[in-house]
């Protein structure tokens, strides 16, 4: 069952954060392509686990987490400031391939039906 206040928290959430990851935190470990996937707050508002997705070599990717992760205490802070909620969520940061992994499958998608086009022109 969703929960309409969590639901809202999450995206107030993702939009901070990222916001916040874009502008104020001058970490150079950062790639300048990280991106927020989404936002998954427990139901007591207590932890909020953030998706990170980052375009670049596993080496950017881990220095990224790690840097996110030193930073998760100014990052909390920040919200708070700017979020106006009674409690503000821990926030844990992880990495998701779930992009990485939707260009791979279109690609092992895309050569096995390439193949069957082929042949189809062939045959016509």
């Amino acid at each position: 069952m969703a929960y309409p206040r969590v639901s809202r928290l999450n995206e107030e959430l993702r939009k901070e954060i990222s916001d916040i990851i874009r502008n104020d935190l001058r970490d150079p470990r950062i790639a300048p392509m990280t991106s927020i996937i989404e936002v998954d707050c427990t139901r007591d508002l207590s932890y909020a686990t953030v998706y990170i997705s980052v375009l670049g070599s596993e080496q950017e990717k881990k220095d990224t987490i790690d840097a996110l992760k030193s930073s998760s205490g100014y990052v909390r802070r920040e919200v708070g400031r700017r979020i106006k909620a009674r409690i503000t969520p821990e926030i844990l940061f992880k990495l998701d391939n779930s992009i990485e992994r939707g260009v791979e499958m279109h690609k092992t998608i895309a050569r096995v039906i390439e193949p069957n086009q082929i042949e189809e022109e062939d045959n016509e």
